[in-house]
């Protein structure tokens, strides 16, 4: 198959926002999407908060690897994979392989001393390639989020 992992451009961010609904979808988390094309053209392009890579194939985009820079007290600067999403007639090609060695790549040129993301236990899948290329899942360590009303809830104390 012949494809393309390119730098994204502003006018790949409805695309984007596209990939990032569908994953959302299959998860049953569609409601969950807030972020806006406007929000992914400011935050990426404007104030250059993260990166984004593309993969096309024949000319059009199926699939996204978003991520970011992170500042570990233990290790310095990381990396942070927000995102890999392969559009789902498309996963099985090695599409999402090449994403990922792409971020790998980033994160080398940039000379980090990490790439860390998130996995859902239940993608057997993915945690078997991430293993087989040498990554660790960090089992006794946990994901935390605070969302918006706690933010807000929380604020407010002194």
């Amino acid at each position: 198959m012949d494809y393309t992992i390119r730098e994204a451009k502003r006018s790949d961010m409805k695309v984007v926002l596209d990939l990032i609904k569908e994953l959302a979808a299959h998860e049953n988390h569609l409601d969950d999407v807030e972020v806006t094309i406007e929000d992914l053209e400011k935050e990426g392009f404007d104030q250059g908060n993260f990166k984004c890579f593309v993969a096309e194939v024949s000319g059009r985009i199926e699939g996204m690897a978003l991520v970011y820079f992170r500042f570990s007290t233990w290790k310095g600067r990381t990396v942070h994979l927000e995102d890999l999403i392969v559009r789902e007639n498309m996963r099985g090609t090695g599409l999402g392989g090449a994403l990922y060695q792409e971020v790998v790549k980033f994160g080398h040129k940039h000379g980090v001393k990490r790439i860390e993301w998130v996995v859902s236990e239940g993608n057997t899948n993915a945690i078997e390639f991430y293993e087989n290329t040498g990554a660790q899942i960090k089992e006794s360590w946990r994901t935390v989020h605070m969302e918006e009303s706690g933010i807000e809830e929380n604020a407010k104390k002194k």
